[in-house]
């Protein structure tokens, strides 16, 4: 299933957030992408009507299971493309940016090809 981009990113932060605290509000996402409060809630409150998150009575934000797959496979896109780009050259800033944004677009055949390139030099090393 095709998301929108910020689903994507939002999803990746949340995931981000609870493997780093292991809770996640809303004002969390709030303080680690600098958007404002009312953008946060509507983006949370489309992430749960469609069924990538759930909120308990305390506000705390947890993936369902659908949320984690998407997560899980950004963020692994995001650390590969990121890493490889600093290792050519790429300063670190730019990298990180390069890689949120290619992250998104890249197509899984693309991106399996590259992690197999990636594996077989990081097995020559």
């Amino acid at each position: 299933m095709k998301i929108m981009e910020s689903a994507e990113n939002y999803l990746e932060t949340i995931l981000m957030l609870l493997n780093d605290t292991g809770n996640v509000r809303s004002i969390d996402i709030v303080a680690e992408t600098g958007y404002t409060k009312p953008s946060i809630s509507r983006a949370m409150k489309q992430l749960r009507e469609n069924g990538y998150i759930t909120v308990g009575e305390h506000g705390y934000i947890d993936l369902t299971e659908s949320g984690r797959q998407i997560a899980e496979k950004i963020y692994e896109r995001h650390r590969l493309l990121s890493k490889y780009l600093i290792k050519i050259g790429v300063s670190e800033e730019t990298a990180i940016e390069d890689a949120c944004r290619i992250e998104h677009v890249i197509s899984e055949e693309s991106f399996s090809k590259l992690k197999e390139f990636v594996s077989s030099l990081e097995a020559n090393e």
